[in-house]
């Protein structure tokens, strides 16, 4: 029985009877990601004080301008799992293609893949803006002992068997779910300890939360205008608030805590939308369902698609289960 301010580690070793392979694996893999993401707090709360702010000079796969965090904190990622021989594969939302990861000797038999957005959000790190990093994990399908292959990579999200997200702001917190509802948990810097301070987090079927960036109005879909009118009207309980961060895990944590709905819809600037499906849909609309809430394309159930490529993106509304509804069917009247 889970209980508040049980510790992250406590809290894997009493619920790892929940994962369908319980080997032992999967948990050590969370508590790779609990240190990395202890080492990219650290990073992160002395932005200010070195030279690890503004860009490295470099872009990614995205066409995006690297943040010198950016680079810091995939390499961390990278390495802590690589060096505790825990994942047989990477794809990271920074690099071209996937990391094959051959273990040591001829019985490496690491079951999962690991896809991440290492610090998403990362040009607010500037203006001192939460930021946060996103995971997700996948049993590969590809025989164990063999190279990974893109396959292991490009399954659909309903396939995941953990995911979730490090957010640094205010407080450091590591929410996730193995498919067993989502928990949060916050980082004591003191000692350097994860306690669940938020059990069982859920959303609430309507909110008073709207988020989106209208400043890109003009460029969406007539669906998506129209449903922003609607968020603007009086009934109902609205008018809703706008809150729009532009940090991903912020604008969703927030939205998972009070109610709310976010939407990055495709425009006519970016035909695909922006978010990338492996690296922040898919386990934001896991842990999203497993809370409670809704997450589609504005048709389609996200983790219904079928990935093409790595770095595929999609449209996203993602929320409170009524409000998703409600959206949708403003896109579908269009």
């Amino acid at each position: 029985m889970s209980r508040k301010n049980q510790t992250l580690g406590e809290f894997i070793i009493e619920n790892q009877g929940e994962f369908q392979y319980s080997s032992g694996e999967l948990s050590r893999l969370i508590n790779s990601i609990r240190l990395a993401a202890k080492v990219v707090n650290h990073q992160v709360n002395k932005a200010g004080l070195v030279d690890i702010t503004g860009t490295a000079g470099e872009t990614n796969i995205q066409g995006e301008d690297q943040q010198k965090l950016d680079v810091m904190a995939n390499e961390t990622f990278i390495s802590t799992l690589t060096n505790r021989n825990i994942v047989c594969g990477i794809a990271s939302e920074e690099n071209d293609d996937f990391i094959t990861i051959q273990g040591q000797g001829e019985d490496h038999n690491n079951k999962y893949v690991l896809l991440m957005d290492p610090l998403d959000g990362s040009s607010n790190i500037d203006v001192n803006v939460s930021v946060g990093t996103i995971f997700s994990i996948y049993r590969r399908i590809t025989p164990a002992g063999t190279p990974v292959k893109l396959e292991d990579f490009l399954q659909p999200g309903r396939e995941q068997v953990a995911a979730g997200y490090i957010i640094y702001g205010t407080s450091t917190m590591l929410v996730y779910t193995t498919g067993h509802g989502v928990n949060g948990f916050t980082l004591n810097p003191a000692i350097g300890t994860f306690y669940l301070s938020h059990p069982n987090m859920t959303f609430s079927e309507m909110g008073p939360i709207y988020s989106v960036n209208e400043g890109n109005y003009v460029h969406f879909p007539e669906g998506v205008k129209k449903y922003i009118k609607y968020c603007q009207e009086e009934g109902e309980g609205r008018p809703y608030t706008s809150r729009y961060i532009g940090s991903l895990v912020s604008d969703i944590h927030r939205n998972m805590i009070k109610g709310g709905i976010y939407i990055y819809p495709k425009s006519s600037r970016a035909q695909n939308g922006k978010l990338r499906l492996l690296y922040e849909c898919n386990p934001m609309a896991f842990i999203t369902e497993q809370a409670g809430g809704k997450a589609s394309d504005g048709f389609t159930r996200i983790l219904d698609i079928k990935p093409k490529e790595l770095h595929e993106r999609v449209p996203f509304f993602c929320g409170s289960k009524l409000m998703v509804e409600k959206a949708e069917e403003f896109m579908s009247n269009e």
